[in-house]
């Protein structure tokens, strides 16, 4: 289906690309040190100590699900409206602003408030998720088919590391709060705020140097008119594309065990007795090791195939899946969040550069509005069934099993793409 060329020499502008794959090293302070680490931490410890464990976790999942059904919905009419308009970037910036400024935000809120944190928490999540739909799409102005892998990865790698150098100074702050003066929530709190100001601050280079392949220009609100009606004609164009719709179907499956296991690995960890530094230790480390593990597994997609790539990702997940739900000490974590790092990065990356391959690229925003409509509400699924299974069973462990089927069905969806289809 796809209008190019996996073997096209197309130059690459190595700043555009580079300034692109920065808008990753912006954003992961918020991935890292909010939604991974502190907000889950806060939540439990703050916002709804007065809850019980497993309504904690109950609560966190469905959250998270919000988060993602609301951003489900909106990411492809988003896209739709970005392909008329020729305004990806400025979108991209503008929901990138209101993320950081409600993460501000989110660091003000006082003990036993978990319903209002719940909702600053869910649009700072819009913000996020709604920019990520832009920054994808990008890809294609920034970089020829036979290069993606390799810009896709970078961008990924660069994510892993900022994120991951955000996260050692926090944790720094964190665990040596007493030597600046601070209580350990409000260190805590001071790692929100500056997770946002650093997601501002890094954008500046995808602001300044990236430049959208020209397209006509539709005002916005027309092109939010007709953008309903286009997203109708390509849901209904999938069809016809079996490729894409085999490969979204896989996609929707594998990425949901993805980011469950992201958004749920620090109340799940504090469920069975690791402790708070335990686990932000062990986040930090799957930051460093994706980060030469992401382009290592960008230049396996290159030399292997993008899919077979993508297949040896999903075994390691299952594998880590089925360990995690026998683990009992907290060197067992540190070693399963090693593992995650040397596959987490590369399935993200080498699942966007082949989705591009795949689609018309001046219709990249549109599909990837599906793209991530599948992925986020995906993970609407899975941290609510994870959630909702360790409450009727009082069991986390029991909960984290059910990702396993999501992981098995995806890969065997995958295998049906055929690799020639990327041509």
């Amino acid at each position: 289906m796809s209008t190019e060329s996996s073997t096209t020499t197309e130059p690459l502008d190595r700043r555009s690309v580079f300034s692109w794959a920065m808008y990753d090293w912006a954003n992961s302070a918020y991935a890292t040190s909010v939604m991974v680490v502190f907000a889950p931490i806060l939540f439990t410890g703050v916002w709804a100590a007065e809850l019980g464990k497993t309504d904690n976790t109950f609560r966190w999942g469905v959250i998270s699900s919000i988060t993602s059904a609301v951003v489900a919905v909106l990411a492809p009419v988003l896209g739709a409206v970005a392909d008329r308009c020729g305004r990806r970037k400025g979108l991209l910036l503008a929901f990138a602003f209101i993320g950081a400024t409600a993460t501000i935000g989110l660091s003000f809120i006082a003990h036993g408030h978990w319903q209002l944190a719940a909702i600053v928490y869910i649009i700072s999540g819009i913000g996020f998720s709604g920019a990520n739909v832009f920054y994808d799409s990008l890809i294609v102005s920034v970089a020829p088919a036979s290069a993606r892998d390799r810009v896709s990865a970078l961008g990924y790698a660069l994510g892993y590391l900022g994120g991951g150098l955000m996260l050692a100074a926090h944790v720094f702050l964190v665990l040596g709060h007493d030597r600046f003066h601070l209580t350990e929530i409000e260190a805590q709190r001071i790692c929100i705020i500056t997770a946002a100001l650093w997601w501002m601050v890094f954008c500046i280079p995808l602001w300044r140097c990236v430049r959208e392949t020209t397209v006509p220009h539709t005002g916005i609100a027309e092109a939010v008119r007709r953008s309903f009606g286009e997203v109708v004609g390509t849901v209904r164009q999938l069809r016809q594309h079996r490729p894409v719709l085999i490969f979204l179907l896989a996609y929707w499956l594998y990425i949901d065990g993805v980011d469950t296991i992201i958004r749920m690995a620090v109340p799940y960890g504090k469920n069975i007795g690791v402790g708070e530094a335990d686990l932000i230790k062990a986040i930090l480390l799957t930051q460093f090791i994706a980060f030469p593990a992401a382009i290592v597994f960008g230049r396996l997609g290159e030399r292997i195939g993008t899919r077979r790539s993508i297949l040896i990702a999903i075994g390691g997940y299952i594998a880590i899946t089925g360990w995690a739900a026998s683990m009992t000490a907290a060197w067992e974590f540190h070693v399963l969040a090693a593992a995650v790092g040397l596959v987490q990065g590369g399935i993200q990356s080498l699942s966007r550069s082949m989705y591009s391959r795949l689609i018309p690229p001046e219709k990249a925003s549109e599909y990837f509005g599906l793209y991530n409509l599948l992925g986020k509400s995906a993970a609407v699924i899975g941290p609510l069934l994870m959630g909702w299974i360790a409450v009727a069973t009082d069991n986390d462990r029991v909960g984290i099993l059910s990702i396993l089927v999501l992981f098995i069905a995806g890969g065997a969806l995958l295998l049906q793409v055929r690799e020639d289809a990327q041509q």
